[in-house]
């Protein structure tokens, strides 16, 4: 197959800098405009009740900003990608493939398979691998009413999930330049006692209203104590497997990306400090930069830091 070099691009064909920047630019602000506007009375009402048990206690990041800063590599590895490509994505027929070690396999539709599960709304800390974090409100049911229902086997040890493979209208995955390089389909994995964590979310809303393409709709998975690239979008296989998942990161750069992926200031990522976190939305300050420190398990070690006891945590980053 010949590949256009650079030098065979006639410049009649390039779309100036600025022309590609000022279209970029307004798509993301018309997002954001017409996110704001919908997303005011929720936060209003968010502000004033702040009362479950895992609600985290500093201020929400605004909507706009929550949609509109990701990391979806199946749309494009920059964070204003989702947003602009994953708007005509299909979120709905879906169904999900239910396999392996479990009592009740089948291919299910989403609707199907969820419902009767009990939603509920929590606000988490996110934090991310580059060092930057948000603070959502979430939609879910706890994935251990998921995992109840269907019935995994003893033999299970782990679940693993995976993302749809829809190259048609997801340009990273036709893409490894768009795509950050991963392989296809996305990949990743907890421990069973993980899984069974009540911390942990399957998702289908955000800040009271249906969970958007570019945060992973029709619904995802959220672990709040972990690095935000375990939260997988768009899923449509579930496997209950008795051997540890290669996860998708795993693959692409072991050395920096483990299987646990636990927040810890202590275990650096190769390119990043982990020690310090930039919420965003907040004003940036190049005097002070990173400004809140990282909480050890993003601050749930209350929570989870018993599911660890006696692990090496640098070892099993």
């Amino acid at each position: 197959m010949w590949i256009r070099r650079a030098s065979d691009i006639a410049s009649s064909e390039i779309t100036p800098e600025s022309v590609y920047r000022n279209r970029r630019h307004f798509l993301i602000t018309a997002a954001s405009v017409l996110a704001s506007a919908s997303a005011a009375p929720i936060l209003s009402g968010l502000a004033q009740s702040r009362s479950g048990p895992y609600d985290a206690t500093e201020p929400v990041t605004r909507f706009e900003h929550a949609t509109t800063y990701n990391n979806y590599y199946e749309f494009g590895s920059s964070k204003s990608d989702p947003a602009i490509y994953a708007v005509n994505f299909k979120s709905r027929p879906w169904k999900v493939a239910v396999e392996g070690l479990v009592k009740k396999p089948a291919v299910y539709d989403l609707d199907d398979l969820i419902k009767g599960l009990t939603l509920e709304d929590r606000i988490y800390r996110m934090r991310c691998v580059e060092g930057w974090s948000m603070v959502i409100p979430w939609r879910g049911f706890p994935l251990a009413e998921l995992i109840k229902r269907l019935d995994p086997l003893p033999s299970a040890k782990y679940v693993e999930f995976r993302t749809i493979i829809a190259p048609d209208q997801m340009r990273g995955q036709r893409s490894s330049l768009l795509g950050g390089g991963l392989e296809w389909p996305y990949i990743e994995g907890l421990r069973l006692d993980e899984s069974m964590n009540p911390l942990t979310l399957m998702v289908t809303g955000i800040y009271g209203k249906p969970l958007p393409n570019q945060n992973g709709a029709p619904w995802r998975l959220v672990v709040p104590w972990k690095y935000g690239f375990k939260g997988i979008k768009a899923i449509d296989r579930i496997r209950f497997v008795a051997q540890q998942p290669v996860t998708s990161w795993m693959r692409a750069w072991s050395q920096a990306y483990g299987f646990y992926s636990n927040v810890n200031p202590k275990v650096d990522h190769p390119r990043y400090s982990q020690a310090h976190e930039r919420r965003i939305g907040e004003p940036w300050n190049p005097f002070v930069g990173n400004s809140h420190p990282t909480l050890m398990f993003n601050g749930y070690t209350e929570q989870v830091a018993s599911m660890y006891a006696g692990m090496d945590l640098r070892r099993n980053y």
